[in-house]
């Protein structure tokens, strides 16, 4: 990366664009690469907001020295240490002679088991704030946003919120940096999975983190990845609040695993069934070929979901039930539940699905229905009473 890009005043993005990587936390496929945002304030006293990845950094430490002008950095402040953020710590420490590391008491012992660093530390707590010269910076602590020690920098000056990942998306800046130069479509969805994906375990966190912030007036959000919002920050605002509270829009998402495609012809009668009670907004999956990361972001932007298996060895299909224990793990909320399934001897998709809806604290809407051997027109028809259910509980 060869542009440094000022957000307002005295403040810099210096981030860069990754391409290359392939699975995000190498689990979450980044199909159109993600950003690593870091930010530098130039005011009578210097200080460097979060760094980037190692493996993407290039020229960074020079895009920096040439924001000094031959000036030294005087803080190095950290508000999340996963390594995508953090990667540049032990370099920049050793560079700029002096730097001050500015971060909480979970913050340094991770900075200790990381980078071996013990010394020139400056510890910050709730409501405590750095005094740079023109800007003026007030730490706010939001643990589990999406780790222990998360917090977010507050520029009360330029009333800019550093946010961490909280407001992040995947997505490379194809150019556009800022909101208003961009196409948001793209990166709603991007954003949502992002959300999904990395932080919507912690929705419970993410609320609390609102209660702390409900108030302080914002002009920019400066996230971590993503677009930095300088138009419209509300906008990026409301949705992590809604995602957070798990509202969803009208529809369902019906998820199905087929070895030979009977249970494969089941999800499409249902999906045809629950259209002509008019549902407009519906999403069919296979489970084997959709990767889970999108199966995430789609069930948790639509309010029903239906899933179905056919028996595997007296289970679920395998694929089926790793999905049902991710949903398990990062507790989902606030959906509208139907199961079905086929099977040729012994069962075990169905009745592990119950087990799944048990463990998770779903409602299902309707008798969950299971078809042995060959659908036909006459088994399908038991299917009719299930749609009509599942359509009528997403209606708003």
């Amino acid at each position: 990366m060869y542009y440094n890009v000022p957000v307002v005043g005295k403040v810099h993005w210096i981030g860069v664009n990754d391409r290359r990587k392939r699975l995000f936390e190498n689990i979450w496929p980044l199909d159109r690469g993600v950003s690593y945002n870091s930010y530098l304030i130039v005011d009578d006293k210097t200080a460097l907001i979060d760094t980037i990845e190692d493996r993407a950094a290039g020229n960074y430490v020079e895009r920096i020295e040439t924001l000094l002008n031959g000036r030294s950095l005087d803080y190095l402040i950290i508000n999340h240490m996963e390594p995508d953020h953090s990667g540049e710590i032990k370099e920049i420490f050793n560079h700029f002679k002096g730097v001050k590391l500015v971060g909480n008491a979970k913050t340094f012992k991770m900075v200790e088991a990381y980078w071996g660093i013990k010394d020139n530390l400056v510890q910050v707590d709730d409501g405590d704030t750095l005094d740079l010269g023109h800007h003026r910076l007030k730490f706010v602590m939001t643990p589990w946003v999406h780790w222990p020690e998360t917090m977010m920098t507050y520029d009360q000056t330029e009333q800019i919120l550093f946010s961490g990942d909280a407001f992040g998306s995947f997505g490379a800046l194809d150019g556009g940096i800022f909101d208003d130069e961009i196409n948001f479509d793209f990166f709603e969805d991007e954003m949502c999975r992002y959300y999904s994906n990395i932080v919507g375990k912690y929705s419970n966190m993410v609320q609390k983190a609102f209660t702390k912030l409900k108030g302080i007036p914002v002009k920019v959000v400066a996230s971590t990845h993503g677009p930095v919002w300088r138009s419209n920050p509300s906008k990026v605002i409301e949705l992590y609040d809604r995602w957070s509270r798990y509202e969803a829009e009208e529809g369902v998402v019906i998820i199905f695993a087929s070895m030979y495609g009977n249970t494969e012809d089941i999800a499409d009668y249902i999906g045809r069934k629950i259209a002509e009670n008019g549902v407009k907004n519906i999403r069919i999956h296979d489970v084997s070929r959709t990767h889970i990361s999108h199966l995430i972001n789609e069930i948790w932007k639509y309010r029903g979901l239906v899933l179905g298996s056919c028996a595997y060895n007296s289970e679920m299909f395998p694929l089926m039930e790793q999905l049902t224990r991710e949903l398990t793990h990062m507790g989902i909320k606030n959906k509208k539940l139907a199961l079905f399934g086929s099977y040729s001897w012994n069962g075990g998709g169905v009745k592990n699905l119950l087990k799944f809806a048990e463990e998770a604290k779903l409602e299902l809407v309707a008798e969950p229905a299971e078809i042995y051997g060959k659908p036909n027109a006459e088994k399908l028809q038991q299917f009719d009473e299930l749609a009509k259910k599942i359509a009528e509980s997403v209606k708003l």
